[in-house]
């Protein structure tokens, strides 16, 4: 790489560091503010953990998916879901594991597992079908409407542990501070998206490689680190079943909630994204679930040596898909 392209990738780049610094910050303001908030007027923290917390960790994927759509780059909006699907169990969860070894006993996670797989044999279809329409978005919707009630009637039932993902509170000092913060962190999760996708479009352009790859890896990477940094927290405190059922509830919402949205937004149509991401990078994150899954409801723990090789794989298909699509 000479000397003249890394002049150019500077302020890309740059665009992209702070693109992901206001989503990160904006992510954890928006969902510290909304949690105290809605303890406030008395929801329960059930409630909150099925609803704003899993929102609000998911909102900056869907505003940089729901703003790349809607500007034309498809392959972002795509890229970025898979991506982040993939980094969620190959960097994530490997990482985690490497560290903290997880083991599950949590007898509902079969039931999550299964939804999760569900979701990612579905976006598989639509790639193959090649259109996500209005009407599919809707009914994307609907199914994880139908799972957040059914988790939580589940959990109401007795049937899943109450315990919350995070019980650590904001320190708000007033509610009106809690509401500024709230307004702070959606202005930042919605300045950094623009800032990501606009670094992400033009470092696409220099280096000569489709949008989408550079969705599935550095956008990828930097919408997971909240993700990454909960987990490793969560796994040091001995929580593996809160670490698990992140990365499976992440890994749902992602598909049907960040993708359910941008195609009722925008309809994600044929020749609008890179087939790379329909013939190889689905299946990808279709295996790499699969072995996730296999690991949990067979042997019921992610252990050290997986948990490496999971790193391992990560970092070899980042290089291979810069590798496949460098010019020559």
């Amino acid at each position: 790489m000479d000397l003249s392209l890394l002049s150019d990738l500077t302020m890309p780049v740059f665009f992209m560091v702070i693109g992901i610094a206001l989503l990160i910050k904006g992510g954890q303001w928006t969902v510290d503010s909304a949690v105290y908030v809605a303890r406030r007027f008395g929801l329960s923290p059930l409630i909150v953990g099925f609803t704003i917390v899993a929102f609000g960790t998911s909102l900056p994927e869907m505003v940089i998916s729901v703003l790349a759509n809607f500007e034309g780059s498809a392959g972002i909006a795509l890229g970025n879901v898979i991506g982040s699907n993939i980094a969620n169990v190959l960097l994530v969860i490997g990482l985690t594991a490497t560290l903290v070894p997880l083991a599950s006993t949590a007898p509902a996670i079969f039931r999550d597992v299964v939804m999760m797989m569900g979701a990612t044999v579905l976006l598989g279809g639509l790639l193959y079908y090649g259109e996500i329409s209005r009407l599919f978005g809707a009914l994307m919707l609907l199914l994880l409407m139908g799972y957040v009630v059914f988790q939580y009637k589940m959990a109401k039932a007795g049937d899943l542990p109450m315990e919350a993902e995070d019980e650590s509170e904001a320190a708000f000092s007033k509610p009106l501070v809690a509401y500024g913060f709230l307004i702070l962190g959606l202005i930042g999760i919605a300045a950094g998206a623009e800032f990501l996708v606009r670094g992400a479009q033009e470092s696409a352009s220099i280096i000569g490689v489709p949008e989408a790859v550079i969705a599935l890896s550095v956008i990828a990477l930097g919408t997971s680190l909240p993700e990454l940094s909960t987990c490793l927290i969560a796994a040091r405190k001995g929580h593996s079943d809160i670490v698990l059922g992140n990365i499976i509830g992440s890994n749902v919402f992602n598909i049907l909630m960040i993708l359910g949205v941008t195609a009722v937004v925008k309809p994600i149509v044929p020749g609008s994204f890179a087939i790379q991401l329909a013939q190889f990078d689905i299946w990808i994150a279709g295996i790499t679930s699969l072995v996730f899954a296999f690991l949990i409801v067979v042997f019921g723990k992610i252990s050290r040596p997986a948990g490496f090789v999971f790193c391992a794989v990560y970092l070899v298909y980042n290089i291979y898909i810069y590798m496949m699509n460098m010019p020559s």
